[in-house]
């Protein structure tokens, strides 16, 4: 094993080798093996309990491993202490010293660390997180999004290998987290650090990270590029947890070219056989809401269609949301761009046909909780 110093020089990407964590009866992280590439913002994201926290926690070193082995490059990190490691946290409580100034809470690791020119590193974090302006003042004289920027200097004056970001903005107001979003990815980016980000929130997930992986009771679903995590879910949960998804239970029952062709609750849906993780028997069929047209009358053709009852009408400025209570008692989603081209007129207790393409249609594993609740996300507390 190495020394102190050892660690804190270790270098290169950072690897989970099937690392499991329990607590008593309980496992919160099970067999997780992960690469995060070196340089790559990398989100992990999940409902409360997920793991994603205690994951970030190993990694840290706040927690150790049941089992398994944590490395960055060829360095293993398993046992050794948070100070050792080249890994630093950004908190939702930023935890600056009151009693500091700006600067001098920036520069407190590099001085403690016996650094000469702390002073001038603090300087140039802030000039990073474009702050200079604000070194003299003390912590309670910022608002929010400010002292979120000073805690990420305070991590980046170090220079480690891997950033830990645990829930960073989930403090802020809605605007200001949209501003911090776009600011995160530009430090990354300048930087070229890892940056690590836990969050519950997945469009934050999905504006910031190159890699995202949605993890659930202690494993990861799925893992990729945002975008085609979005356009072709692999799981019901991955479906429901990145954005909505309207999903119904349903049985391949032909094949068309290179379309299967699925019963789903008294309607005939196809489904291209490349975006369907399932080729036979039991099937969840899935079109995402922004993908459904309401129509008045049924659409010449067959199939790709279904008939319902409008429930709800939600004007909600780029859009319009109809949720749509379709034949076997599910409500469907659609979003309708706002264009003036056709007034609202739709009502609820009106009756329509929803229609979609059926190239944006995905097929996954049957999941029973998804179906019986495809648009509850659970973003209130966390694990």
């Amino acid at each position: 094993m190495a020394g102190n110093a050892g660690f804190r020089e270790a270098k290169g990407d950072l690897r989970l080798e099937n690392v499991t964590k329990s607590f008593a009866d309980f496992t919160a992280v099970d067999d997780l093996s992960l690469v995060v590439p070196r340089g790559s913002f990398f989100a992990l994201l999940g409902p409360s309990g997920c793991g994603k926290t205690t994951t970030l926690r190993m990694v840290a070193g706040l927690e150790q491993p049941t089992s398994g082995r944590i490395l960055i490059g060829d360095t293993d990190l398993t046992g050794s202490r948070p100070y050792e490691r080249p890994v630093n946290t950004v908190f939702q409580s930023y935890a600056l010293f009151p009693h500091l100034t700006v600067r001098d809470n920036v520069a407190f690791g590099p001085k403690r660390r016996g650094l000469k020119n702390a002073v001038q590193l603090a300087d140039e974090a802030l000039d990073l997180v474009q702050l200079p302006h604000l070194a003299a003042r003390k912590p309670a004289q910022l608002s929010g999004g400010q002292q979120q920027r000073v805690a990420v200097a305070r991590a980046l004056v170090n220079r480690p290998e891997v950033l830990l970001l645990d829930e960073p903005l989930g403090a802020l107001d809605l605007k200001l987290r949209r501003q911090m979003q776009v600011e995160l990815k530009r430090i990354q980016t300048e930087v070229g650090l890892t940056f690590i980000h836990v969050t519950h929130d997945q469009e934050e997930a999905m504006t910031m990270a190159d890699t995202v992986a949605v993890m659930n009771h202690g494993r990861i679903e799925q893992m990729g590029a945002p975008e085609a995590m979005y356009d072709l879910p692999t799981t019901a949960f991955v479906a429901n947890f990145v954005g909505q998804s309207n999903l119904g239970a349903g049985r391949i029952i032909d094949t068309d070219g290179d379309r299967l062709v699925a019963e789903v609750q008294g309607s005939r849906v196809k489904i291209p056989k490349a975006r369907s993780s399932v080729h036979s028997g039991e099937v969840m069929f899935g079109v995402r809401p922004e993908k459904v047209r309401v129509r008045r009358e049924q659409p010449e053709g067959i199939g790709d269609d279904v008939k319902g009852v409008v429930r709800d009408v939600s004007f909600i400025g780029v859009a319009t949301q109809y949720l749509v209570e379709v034949p076997s008692g599910a409500i469907w989603s659609a979003y309708e761009q706002n264009l003036d081209v056709e007034p609202i007129d739709l009502r609820p207790g009106d009756e329509v046909w929803l229609t979609w393409q059926s190239g944006h249609a995905f097929g996954v594993p049957p999941d029973d909780d998804a179906a019986a609740s495809p648009m509850v996300i659970d973003t209130a507390a966390e694990d």
